[in-house]
């Protein structure tokens, strides 16, 4: 057991954040021999620098968010954990909604867990959940307008914002790219940002569907503090601190 200077610890604190997916401050006590007091001051200087997130009692180490694939791309990963998630969330979705699905591999699990649904109206900016429900005669579908983006095959805009401003739905269910204990919401696409504001702003109650890859990162641009939703619905393999912080921010966090 050495004695380490600050520097010195803060990188070993860094070096094991990287090899695991969390450590608590009175374990890396024991590792490095010194007081909870002296970790709790370097985590604390490793989240100025943006190195880690901190949850109560231990860290996490913060990663940046890289560009996000085409959604074609991304439909091949994590494809268990997003089709529990899509059927989770679309459980939660009575006959006689009105909803709005935003855009994602994971929303479009959702859609797809609809089918057969009865008397239900999805609003859209998602070609996927479209073609996903178009044959379905009970569900009504609401399409907007605005700048399509290729890549994500969803229209995002002034136009789709300005149509999300007359509509109401009751539920909102959404995919985000990164999500941090700290930085909230955020995405890496600039132009979306305010669509994804309003899509928030849209309903009283907003539903995030995240697989675990999406936590412990931060993507360019702020969309929303975590606590402006309700709901978010994640699998099992999320770490339990990252999920009990959220969960202490007013946020109901279904595991499956």
């Amino acid at each position: 057991m050495g004695v380490y200077s600050p520097n010195e610890r803060q990188k070993k604190i860094l070096d094991l954040l990287e090899q695991r997916e969390n450590a608590r401050v009175s374990e890396l006590s024991v590792l490095l021999g010194v007081s909870v007091a002296t970790i709790r001051r370097d985590l604390n200087k490793l989240r100025e620098m943006g190195e880690i997130e901190r949850f109560h009692g231990g860290a996490v180490i913060s990663l940046p968010s890289a560009p996000e694939p085409p959604v074609i791309q991304r439909s091949g990963e994590n494809i268990a954990e997003k089709e529990r998630i899509g059927k989770t969330a679309a459980a939660l979705v009575q006959d006689g909604d009105v909803i709005f699905i935003g855009s994602g591999t994971t929303t479009l699990e959702v859609a797809r867990n609809l089918v057969g649904s009865k008397n239900l109206t999805v609003i859209t900016n998602a070609l996927t959940v479209v073609n996903m429900l178009s044959n379905e005669e009970s569900i009504t579908l609401v399409t907007m307008g605005g700048i399509f983006r290729r890549s994500e095959l969803s229209f995002i805009g002034h136009l789709a914002e300005h149509a999300l401003s007359e509509l109401r739905p009751q539920k909102v269910i959404m995919g985000i790219r990164a999500i941090s204990l700290q930085d909230g919401l955020t995405n890496d696409y600039l132009p979306e940002v305010n669509t994804d504001r309003a899509i928030i702003h849209a309903a009283s109650e907003v539903i995030v569907v995240a697989d675990h890859s999406k936590f412990g990162k931060v993507s360019t641009a702020f969309v929303a503090p975590i606590s402006a939703i309700h709901k978010l619905i994640t699998d099992y393999r999320t770490s339990k601190e990252i999920i009990a912080n959220i969960q202490a921010q007013g946020v109901e966090v279904i595991v499956c």
